[in-house]
């Protein structure tokens, strides 16, 4: 099997120890627990390679990095996302698969970003209520693999100032070309700097 393991992953530099305060991370333990437990799993599987899609050139790749590449001769190929329609990075997943993919290889799939930025008022952009409903639509697309839902939210709610749909639908083309049986899992959820934090596995 080529594809061994998918996930999203949060990258808040706040969640490094060498960055964020120790109350800092407490307030985001969730996020910072499930991503360790999902750094053990990769670990575990022993990958060929670590493929990683982000929005951000810098701490959008070293920030999940630090959770689940422990092993740093691992083979990492990154790849950014930039402004184009999610259904377009969809499509770019899923010509990635055919072209990129080797079949005898074990991959392990990485969605690096974030949520809306927009839901609190001392958040780092001002308060949108399109960012809560992007936020509460996006976990409820993932659940229901409803592809086409999640390929639409940016139309849906323009303003929730989110940075992590477009390499969620990168990699979900990936897994939708590849014909495995996946199943989204919502590991956790938080938002405590006016920031959506998912943790989420793609079960394999």
């Amino acid at each position: 099997m080529p594809i061994i393991f998918s996930a999203i992953a949060p990258h808040p530099p706040i969640i490094l120890p060498s960055v964020g305060s120790p109350e800092d991370r407490e307030k985001v333990g969730k996020t910072i627990k499930f991503l360790q437990k999902l750094g053990e799993e990769v670990k575990e599987k022993n990958p060929d390679r670590i493929i990683i899609s982000s929005p951000h050139p810098d701490w959008g790749f070293d920030v999940p990095l630090f959770f689940l590449a422990p092993d740093t001769s691992t083979k990492t190929e990154k790849i950014l996302i930039g402004g184009k329609s999610p259904d377009f990075y969809l499509k770019q997943g899923e010509q990635f698969y055919f072209s990129k993919i080797n079949p005898e290889e074990k991959n392990v799939l990485i969605a690096s970003g974030d949520l809306s930025h927009r839901l609190k008022e001392e958040g780092p952009y001002d308060f949108h209520p399109d960012g809560e409903k992007f936020d509460k639509e996006l976990l409820s697309g993932l659940k229901n693999k409803d592809i086409e839902k999640i390929t639409n939210l940016d139309t849906l709610y323009p303003e929730a100032g989110e940075c992590g749909l477009r390499s969620i639908c990168f990699i979900l083309g990936i897994l939708e070309a590849s014909k495995i049986n996946y199943r989204p899992e919502v590991l956790s959820y938080e938002a405590p700097f006016g920031v959506g934090y998912l943790v989420a596995n793609f079960k394999i």
